[in-house]
């Protein structure tokens, strides 16, 4: 069997942004002294007059793509999530939310698969403080196909776009002729009665993973990726919980507030039924490497399964 091509999403948000921009020339990229780190820097080389470099100012990148945005130009300001999300909060809601501007985030370096960078660089809280700015559509890419077609819609969507994006190299899952992205729309990557897992981002490989193992349980578990999570695909997560009876929500994120919480949103409300939230459970992370991390806090394809058995 050959083994598995990995992607990091930042690195196809880099090369998704350069075929961006030799497309529109109302692209602007924006990044706050990270463009190595965020792959803008692949913008940067091949545009250097459409990219900005804002320094370590990420409130200040902010205001400025807000600015950019009202002259008819699609800025994507790129950053670290803990910056983009944390520390540039009020920025984002007042100057890019509140007026509902066309301004795309660009948030790489998400959850704690950052690893060695440690619990202040690991943020588990951004896809919970996104959720909750009117108007701002959030997508958390699965692999390298999908960033790249998610910042493709970023783009053709008139709006406010929070794009979240991982350091560690993703298995590339959706590399298959009929791939399609649609915002808004989730995605059955496999068929069960028994149970729905529904992933989003890096958790959808290992949302698989487990999803095998639990079949040579004879456990059969229908998998969903839910690479938009606002707006959330209610109706197609609804169906599926009234189809198997129970719901595991997986996430590279907070229980609180991110996927888990939308979903269970959607399901109180229309289709009661037992969910189990798989993520990171109200702890910060810790300094190590990405994959003994994930093991750690139960995320790889084998903590996933492990949780799900216990709890089914």
């Amino acid at each position: 069997m050959s083994e598995v091509k990995k992607i990091a999403t930042r690195e196809s948000y880099g090369n998704a942004l350069a075929e961006l921009g030799r497309e529109h020339a109302d692209v602007v990229v924006l990044d706050a002294d990270l463009a190595e780190a965020t792959k803008t820097g692949v913008f940067k080389k091949e545009f250097p007059e459409r990219h900005i470099d804002c320094g370590i100012a990420e409130c200040n990148m902010m205001g400025i793509a807000a600015g950019i945005a009202t002259t008819g130009k699609v800025p994507f300001a790129s950053t670290f999530a803990m910056f983009a999300a944390g520390r540039a909060f009020e920025q984002v809601r007042n100057a890019i939310g509140y007026p509902h501007l066309n301004v795309k985030i660009g948030a790489t370096h998400a959850g704690i698969s950052v690893g060695e960078d440690g619990a202040t660089h690991q943020c588990n809280e951004d896809i919970a403080l996104m959720r909750a700015i009117p108007g701002m559509v959030v997508i958390s890419p699965a692999d390298d196909v999908e960033t790249k077609a998610a910042v493709k819609a970023a783009y053709e969507y008139q709006g406010p776009v929070y794009l979240r994006l991982g350091r560690l190299a993703a298995p590339v899952i959706n590399d298959r002729p009929d791939y399609k992205f649609e915002l808004g729309k989730g995605v059955v990557l496999r068929e069960g009665k028994d149970l729905t897992i529904v992933a989003t981002g890096l958790m959808v490989s290992s949302a698989l993973e487990a999803a095998e193992s639990l079949a040579a349980d004879g456990i059969q578990a229908k998998v969903i990726n839910i690479h938009t999570i606002k707006p959330l695909d209610e109706e197609l997560i609804v169906a599926a919980a009234k189809e198997t009876g129970k719901v595991v929500t997986v996430e590279e994120h907070s229980v609180i507030g991110g996927l888990g919480s939308a979903v269970c949103d959607a399901l109180c409300a229309k289709a009661p039924v037992p969910v189990l939230k798989i993520g990171v459970q109200d702890v910060f992370g810790e300094s190590g490497p990405a994959a003994k991390l994930l093991e750690k806090y139960g995320l790889d394809g084998k903590g996933v399964y492990e949780s799900i058995k216990k709890w089914f």
